[in-house]
């Protein structure tokens, strides 16, 4: 007979085993143009027939200021860059002209925050799946990555941190 301790010790094992694996996967391909690192790069799977959808990651940069100027994916009717803005108490996705990329520094696309979003989607986005997106900056140029689709409750670390989001009386900027 098998203790509860060894089930749990075995359960934890075999979890901290996969995780690497697992990270390596859905985070372990980087992407280089000039100075900019872009890595882990991923959407979350759309709910239903949801028409809109978004991509995250991160962008470090190791050079001078450079902005993510546009982004392009055949996978959707339009692509924007947006971002969510406190306004009268209610949190609102707004497009954005650029995302910034500081010097030595790096942009964090996360939910809540900036993101590449996906409207008129032509399918749902399936957990599993992966499509590419080419992203422009304004100094770097153009490079193409690859966005691997996550299960929809998929949020990343911190995502809603310190956000207070009332969902009555949520705007989605007109994104249903």
């Amino acid at each position: 007979m098998i203790s509860l301790r060894k089930t749990v010790l075995a359960a934890a094992a075999a979890m901290l085993l996969s995780t690497p694996a697992a990270l390596a996967d859905s985070h372990g391909k980087m992407t280089t143009v000039g100075d900019l690192t872009i890595k882990h790069v991923w959407a979350r799977a759309s709910a239903g027939m949801a028409r809109a959808g978004a991509a995250f990651m991160q962008i470090e940069n190791k050079g001078a200021e450079d902005k993510l100027v546009s982004a392009s994916a055949d996978v959707s009717k339009v692509v924007e860059l947006h971002t969510h803005l406190m306004s009268d108490g209610v949190m609102r996705m707004r497009q954005v002209p650029n995302v910034p990329v500081p010097a030595g520094g790096k942009a964090e696309l996360k939910p809540g925050s900036y993101h590449v979003m996906f409207m008129g989607l032509k399918e749902p986005l399936k957990e599993g799946q992966k499509f590419p997106v080419t992203l422009t900056f304004e100094k770097a140029g153009s490079t193409t990555v690859q966005v691997t689709v996550k299960s929809a409750g998929s949020m990343g670390k911190d995502a809603m941190k310190g956000h207070k989001m009332p969902m009555k009386g949520h705007d989605m900027g007109g994104h249903k």
